[in-house]
């Protein structure tokens, strides 16, 4: 077996058990390992504090020290929240789920949409718990469709697509065709659920996020406009407690006002401006630890 393929035994293995555990203290482990995992220097953490004083500077505050430390390890926290929650939902009940959920507001501007039989592009920051909002959408509305990098080796990738498939997530692999797949699907009246908050591909389009010059993928935007679906940005909370918010905001204006590609830099503007709104409710909660976003070229 090769190393990767031993990697990804392991982790299915570690994910499979985890499943078993009950939702709340896989959650309270979690959150406790990855805290601790806060504690030692990196790499990553200095990229998770500089991210973290970006939003609170976005916020009008000027962190101390002290200010930075603290919500970098409620960052880490949250990150292991995500983790556990990940790998449990697939076990847990419908019951559970809903009980555990909400719509803090705008679910009326998504029901209108949903229902007009275009599509619906949801632009979705790395906050929280997207795959519970996923789950629940699944369950009241229409099981959404949502990208997911490739992972290695394949079977791991295979593996984490089922386990979303499970809870009501239908996965497409970020791939050259991918655009093409997504729409068909809004065409055919789905709900498209798109992380954007990240470049993971380096060729995303200019913008101002969180008062910081960096890009993001101009992908929701171009759907949109291609497909004639509706567009907005929406975000699921995690807690206080075992409690789930989605929240989503006014849907965005599409229209054509330009050429194709000044339209696209308009409309990702538009998403990156609700984006910061979101991820600035609960910076603890945002989970980017692969970058600092102003380091982006």
């Amino acid at each position: 077996m090769q190393g990767g393929e031993r990697k990804a035994a392991v982790t299915m293995i570690a994910l499979r058990c985890s499943r078993k555990l009950p939702i709340t203290p896989a959650v309270k482990v979690s959150e406790a390992i990855a805290w601790l995992g806060s504690l030692l220097p990196s790499a990553t953490r200095s990229r998770v504090k500089s991210n973290m004083e970006t939003v609170l500077r976005y916020r009008g505050e000027t962190p101390s020290a002290k200010d930075l430390r603290r919500v970098t390890r409620k960052a880490y926290a949250s990150y292991g929240r995500y983790y556990a929650e990940a790998a449990t939902l697939p076990g847990a009940s419908r019951e559970r789920i809903l009980a555990d959920s909400y719509w803090e507001s705008g679910d009326d501007f998504l029901r209108e949409a949903w229902q007009q039989g275009k599509g619906v592009v949801l632009a979705i920051p790395h906050i929280g718990s997207w795959e519970w909002g996923g789950s629940m959408l699944g369950l009241t509305m229409d099981p959404m469709v949502a990208v997911a990098e490739v992972l290695k080796p394949p079977s791991l990738f295979e593996w984490f697509k089922q386990a979303r498939e499970r809870i009501g997530i239908n996965v497409e692999p970020l791939d050259r065709n991918v655009s093409s797949r997504l729409m068909h699907h809004l065409r055919d009246g789905r709900i498209v659920g798109l992380l954007c908050d990240r470049d993971i591909k380096g060729d995303g389009i200019r913008v101002s996020l969180l008062g910081v010059n960096t890009t993001m993928p101009g992908g929701p935007a171009l759907l949109a406009l291609r497909t004639g679906a509706a567009l907005m940005s929406a975000v699921v909370y995690s807690g206080p407690g075992n409690v789930h918010r989605s929240k989503l905001m006014a849907p965005i204006e599409v229209s054509r006002q330009g050429s194709l590609r000044e339209d696209v830099a308009r409309i990702t503007q538009l998403i990156a401006d609700q984006l910061s709104e979101l991820i600035a409710e609960h910076p603890e909660q945002w989970h980017v630890f692969a970058e600092s976003i102003g380091d982006r070229p």
